[in-house]
């Protein structure tokens, strides 16, 4: 019964859909009609700008931009292995040939 059910509602909504797909490149060229995409970028636009907004003040006032330059030196605070020096630069040898060749 649930399995005939579920069929039913697929064929449904198939039909439903179907006559939707076939009619979407049949709007009316007016003037109006060149405008509508304009207004739904704006409204996203400022949908967007306006959750953005308030994601921006409710973290300033959360305490998120306090004191900024204190917690941009945290990182450098933390000591780690360099892994991105190769051990060659290190040698001294190395860079004493380099001041040689010029």
């Amino acid at each position: 019964m649930r399995r005939g059910l579920g069929i039913l509602m697929l064929v449904v909504l198939a039909a439903l859909m179907a006559p939707a797909a076939a009619w979407a490149h049949e709007a009316p060229e007016t003037d109006q009609s060149r405008w509508v995409m304009v207004d739904w970028m704006l409204e996203t636009f400022f949908i967007f700008a306006g959750v953005a907004l308030a994601g921006f003040l409710w973290a300033w006032k959360a305490g998120h931009f306090h004191n900024l330059e204190q917690q941009a030196s945290i990182p450098l605070r933390i000591h780690e292995e360099d892994y991105y020096t190769p051990e060659w630069a290190f040698d001294e040898e190395e860079w004493d040939d380099v001041d040689a060749e010029r």
